[in-house]
């Protein structure tokens, strides 16, 4: 079973299946930074639109090029590698001769614009992702997708970590570096397991609500995430004004990211958080011992300038997600792919 085959699904699992991904084109993703970049600066912005291709890949393809070091090409998010994206890079060039960025482009890889800037992209420095997705050969009751589709609109989706979160063994590692079983020196993987153990708690708190049917209301003790950003304040109880605010999407409950110190949640929501818990002693314990400290993350996932065409067996899905959320948090309340 995968990490996130067994949770939760707010519409109940469903009874329509498609293909998605069977050409890149059928995955598309723009980003959005929600910024204007200087135009001067000591580094060289790189906006760049890729095919089939791995993001940390292409960084390394222009620091080759600019003959920098790795880590001095930096992007806001990693985006998907089957799939045709448009993402930036940022190239800290100093008084580096400018190379021919040009050499970058071939089938897979076009430069379509290069910009300067007085800062280097720090991930998660984005505003969010636009989306064009399309899934073929659906199967199964499409007369319950128009519906479906309308109660995403209103109400958004469970924003669950999605599976490339977890990749193929990044929670089986985890409990090995976790259990003293080996050590991961490479800092990289060390944060990627880190993070798959927060997010499979995380997940699991939210799997919890959603199938309490309170994932997107109020309850007693929870912590608010105002929404477009991660100031988080937490109620003791509810009221008419947290519920306009949650029914108008200006609030939204959250859960946590497990880390030192005490859950910022109280009364039933903390007593669900440390139920969940519970499942996860060894994980909790290690993200502890690492010192990642407790935060808090949405449970609601808005989805945006949501617009859909279905055409016979195929269905078309245009939307935006903020930074930080998942594509797939979306396709997996309407349809199973195949």
């Amino acid at each position: 079973m995968s990490a996130t085959e067994h949770l939760a699904y707010a519409l109940g699992k469903p009874d329509l299946s498609g293909v998605i991904r069977s050409q890149p084109e059928d995955f598309q993703v723009d980003e959005d930074l929600g910024f204007e970049l200087t135009g001067e600066g000591e580094h060289v912005c790189l906006h760049i639109r890729k095919r089939n291709s791995n993001t940390d890949f292409i960084a390394k393809q222009i620091a080759r090029l600019a003959g920098v070091k790795n880590m001095d090409v930096s992007y806001a998010g990693l985006k998907d590698r089957h799939a045709v994206t448009t993402q930036w890079f940022s190239v800290y060039l100093s008084n580096k001769p400018k190379p021919d960025w040009s050499q970058l482009n071939c089938d897979e890889v076009e430069v379509i614009e290069i910009v300067r800037h007085n800062r280097k992209l720090r991930r998660g420095s984005l505003k969010g992702n636009h989306f064009k997705l399309v899934v073929r050969e659906l199967q199964g009751h499409i007369e319950s997708l128009q519906q479906h589709l309308q109660s995403v609109s209103v109400n958004g989706v469970p924003n669950y970590f999605g599976e490339q979160r977890f990749g193929r063994d990044n929670l089986a590692k985890a409990m090995g570096m976790f259990n003293a079983e080996f050590k991961v020196k490479d800092r990289n993987k060390r944060s990627m397991y880190f993070s798959a153990a927060r997010s499979a708690i995380f997940n699991e708190v939210l799997s919890q609500r959603v199938a309490a049917a309170n994932w997107h209301q109020p309850l007693a003790g929870d912590v608010m995430m105002l929404d477009g950003s991660h100031s988080v304040f937490a109620i003791e109880a509810v009221d008419d004004e947290i519920n306009r605010r949650i029914s108008e999407h200006d609030i939204h409950p959250t859960g946590p990211m497990w880390g030192q110190g005490r859950l910022a949640s109280t009364a039933d929501t903390q007593q669900i958080e440390q139920q969940c818990a519970e499942n996860f002693v060894l994980f909790c314990d290690g993200l502890e011992r690492a010192g990642m400290k407790q935060e808090r993350r949405a449970l609601r996932l808005p989805v945006s300038k949501l617009e859909w065409q279905i055409e016979g067996n195929r269905l078309q899905l245009n939307f935006f997600l903020t930074s930080g959320s998942y594509a797939t948090s979306v396709l997996r309340e309407l349809v199973l792919c195949r």
